[in-house]
């Protein structure tokens, strides 16, 4: 008999779809209001105006994206979010603090997107940065961002990505080309191309070179988030791979598009003495 958290998880309804896509749209919708606005004081905590109307608009997105999966969660998915955000936040702010240009703050985000899906991967982003805004308000504008890091590793997942070990840093690069493109006008609008360690070195650098400061943010967020998301997406996989096959393969996601090489297809069941993942 299979073990209760092997078992496939519901279809999901008209209702679920309806609700994650106004999910998507909360967040499509809050990212416009940042940029159209361009509020100066987000950075000044949740008192902020501007920052409490997108931490509703995020926190919105967020309940909506949940509301739309969780009854198709297993209880290992569950399990796994909290530890995605200890390992997003502490990542986060350790490498922040250093002279690296890199972030490493969506290692927890590919994980779940990877082994649960997009609409997982996106709603713990969304929650990632919600919670560690609460420490540090600067992150609180690249919600939307982070969110389309973890359902593009979802997507990315579900193509078979990461089945193929080789395409992964690949996968990698094109989610990191697309975080860029919706960090950097953050990064202009609300930040006035400001930033803090190595981030901020690498914005000055091209400053200093005679770049714009439009060119020279742009420049920067590409020059950091695309090795950052092949770093990221690389780190991701050898963690899913690290993970014992059984504990996998109770990720309803991974079995039903076979994410992991010699993962089960669905409906094959978890023997007791199933092999170690290659």
């Amino acid at each position: 008999m299979s073990h209760q958290l092997t078992v496939d998880a519901p279809r999901r309804s008209p209702l679920r779809v309806v609700l994650t896509i106004l999910g998507v749209a909360a967040v499509v919708a809050t990212y416009a209001f940042l940029i159209v606005s361009e509020p100066a004081d987000v950075v000044n905590g949740p008192t902020a105006s501007s920052a409490l109307v997108a931490l509703v608009g995020f926190g919105l997105a967020m309940v909506l994206l949940f509301a739309g999966i969780l009854p198709t969660l297993p209880t290992t998915t569950l399990a796994l979010i909290p530890v995605a955000l200890v390992l997003n936040i502490v990542l986060g702010q350790f490498v922040g603090s250093t002279l690296i240009p890199i972030y490493l703050d969506s290692i927890g985000t590919v994980l779940v997107g990877f082994l649960a899906g997009p609409s997982a991967g996106a709603a713990t982003g969304l929650l990632s940065n919600l919670v560690w805004s609460f420490f540090n308000p600067s992150v609180l504008p690249f919600a939307a961002g982070a969110a389309a890091i973890g359902a593009l590793a979802g997507v990315a997942a579900r193509l078979g990505v990461v089945r193929r070990f080789y395409l992964v840093p690949i996968a990698g690069l094109v989610t990191g080309f697309v975080a860029a493109a919706i960090a950097a006008p953050i990064a202009v609008i609300v930040f006035g191309g400001t930033a803090t360690g190595a981030t901020g070195a690498v914005i000055a650098l091209f400053r200093a070179a005679g770049d714009s400061l439009v060119q020279s943010v742009t420049t920067g967020a590409f020059t950091s988030d695309l090795p950052d998301k092949l770093v990221t997406f690389s780190v991701a996989a050898a963690l899913a791979y690290a993970l014992p096959r059984r504990s996998t393969q109770r990720f309803e996601f991974v079995r039903r598009y076979r994410v992991l090489a010699g993962a089960k297809r669905q409906g094959e069941t978890v023997g007791p003495k199933a092999a170690p993942a290659a």
